[in-house]
């Protein structure tokens, strides 16, 4: 083989590996975030990239704000949405297979779906995500969640959840895609803001992913 092939060869793997440990840009009012997509999810992340590509997410609005709990966005409808417009239910028209496994530590981001009386096999919504905030757990509250969910957490997770916190109530029942490498303070700052009785932001959070 000649070198020239060998460099050929070596740049492709280059760029292959880049293709897949994508970051991207949340750039809200609030600062930017830096989501790291995971390769264990790859229907999700092959979504994820392709709705990127379309600019799907420029201007929605971060509609649902739950204090030490999450921050949800992604509803096409929310797109210059009036303040009384009842946000939650909208997306591209189709659904994603379950694939779930990572746990829910904060930063992490996760597909919202409908609930299990709709959705007996927990398929994600085809654009709407959340972030976890959550806040630290303990040993005792992780024992409970353990056991009512048929978890073992190993000693890494645990300290993990007790350290940084998250949100363990939800794992086993949603598709954890990506994590924040980059702005857990925009997250903590987005999470705290005034909502209405909805949890919708009294004063809109929109987004632009690049």
């Amino acid at each position: 083989m000649k070198p020239y092939f060998v460099l050929i060869i070596i740049a492709i793997f280059l760029f292959s590996s880049c293709e897949n440990s994508r970051i991207y840009t949340i750039e809200t009012d609030y600062g930017i975030m830096k989501i790291k997509l995971l390769d264990s999810t790859p229907k999700h992340k092959e979504n994820f990239i392709k709705l990127v590509k379309e600019k799907y997410y420029d201007g929605l609005l971060f509609h649902r704000v739950i204090q030490n709990m999450v921050i949800q966005g992604g509803d096409p409808d929310s797109r210059n949405a009036p303040p009384d417009a009842k946000l939650g239910i909208g997306g591209p028209g189709y659904e994603i297979p379950a694939e779930i496994g990572v746990p829910h530590f904060k930063g992490m981001v996760a597909a919202a779906r409908q609930g299990d009386i709709l959705n007996p096999n927990k398929m994600s919504s085809g654009s709407q995500f959340y972030i976890v905030q959550g806040y630290p757990i303990d040993d005792r509250e992780l024992d409970v969640i353990e056991k009512a969910k048929n978890i073992k957490y190993t000693p890494a997770q645990r300290e993990k959840y007790k350290r940084l916190g998250g949100a363990p109530m939800l794992d086993k029942d949603y598709t954890v895609f990506g994590e924040i490498i980059e702005g857990l303070d925009v997250l903590d700052k987005i999470a705290a803001v005034k909502t209405d009785d909805f949890n919708r932001p009294l004063q809109d959070i929109k987004m632009k992913i690049y």
